[in-house]
């Protein structure tokens, strides 16, 4: 996996004027953020507990709303030793009512990232904006025949037999979900690695199951010597850090979804570690700090 090169590989065919990958490093691990692209979102979706007012409120202080707002979509690639790991696989381009998003696979070309190399993807969960991507059929084929995807059993025993009626969704999305989700443990069943609580992906890599958000719902730590990165998939999004207990309409457990969030946040304010998180804003790269009974998101300089 290349994450330091320069210039734009040849032969991509890719010409685009925004940065859509931002590569760091936790000691020897390389991590490279990509962008799936964005998707429009409701405001309402976001504060499903909050009254219109506080909430048009809150969006214009960010120069936001106030219906709708831009969604970022965040994956990682990440080189562990002789595995190269795919955290979240975004949207895919099966959906053609998202002309942004799903444009994961370009983007993984663009920096050199052989698909045929993966031999590992964690999926935070199953939702269709992060296991989407997997159902292209053009990625389909170019994934090794031996490739690791790795999510936790609760995930998967969930999306059997979902539970939406603690969440505030569209009228047509919970089927797409669900049926997503189905179509992918269909494809792949045999090359799912479910685990419980936790599971070591690579040196320095784990899966660490949260739950709140979908009842298998885990982040991704990576950790070397004394630092220390996570990816917090769906636990945070950007109200998070001024109101963490505002819910969201996709969270199936809101109030354990909250305690999740209260609880990576005050760990990251209290380790300083890098924090990324899949619906923050390109590239999401930062830390925390707590304020008062509030959090504050500290946008890492970027390092050309």
């Amino acid at each position: 996996m290349r994450v330091n090169a320069i210039e734009r590989p040849a032969g991509t065919g890719t010409e685009e004027l925004v940065p859509s990958r931002y590569a760091l490093r936790i000691g020897d691990i390389e991590v490279l953020v990509i962008s799936d692209g964005v998707l429009p979102i409701s405001t309402s979706t976001m504060s499903t507990n909050v009254e219109p007012e506080i909430r048009k409120a809150w969006f214009k202080s960010m120069f936001q709303g106030p219906d709708a707002f831009d969604w970022a979509l965040n994956m990682l690639a990440v080189r562990s030793g002789d595995q190269t790991i795919l955290v979240d696989a975004g949207l895919g381009g099966q959906f053609p009512g998202f002309p942004r998003a799903g444009l994961g696979p370009k983007r993984l070309e663009a920096a050199g990232i052989d698909l045929g190399s993966v031999t590992d993807v964690v999926l935070t969960h199953l939702h269709m904006d992060h296991c989407g991507g997997l159902l292209v059929e053009d990625v389909k084929n170019r994934l090794r025949p031996d490739i690791r995807i790795h999510v936790a059993a609760a995930e998967v025993d969930f999306w059997k037999s979902p539970d939406f009626s603690h969440t505030v969704m569209p009228s047509p999305v919970p089927e797409v979900l669900r049926a997503t989700a189905l179509q992918f443990l269909e494809a792949y069943g045999s090359r799912i690695r479910t685990f419980e609580e936790e599971c070591e992906i690579a040196p320095g890599v784990r899966a660490v199951r949260t739950g709140g958000h979908t009842p298998g719902h885990c982040v991704v730590r990576i950790t070397a010597g004394e630092e220390r990165l996570t990816f917090a998939g769906d636990a945070i999004f950007p109200v998070g850090f001024d109101h963490p207990d505002w819910q969201n309409g996709f969270e199936h457990d809101p109030e354990e979804a909250f305690q999740v969030r209260l609880r990576l946040l005050r760990e990251a304010a209290a380790t300083n570690e890098v924090f990324i998180a899949t619906h923050l804003p390109f590239p999401s790269v930062g830390r925390v700090a707590e304020d008062g009974d509030k959090f504050r998101w500290i946008a890492g300089f970027w390092d050309y």
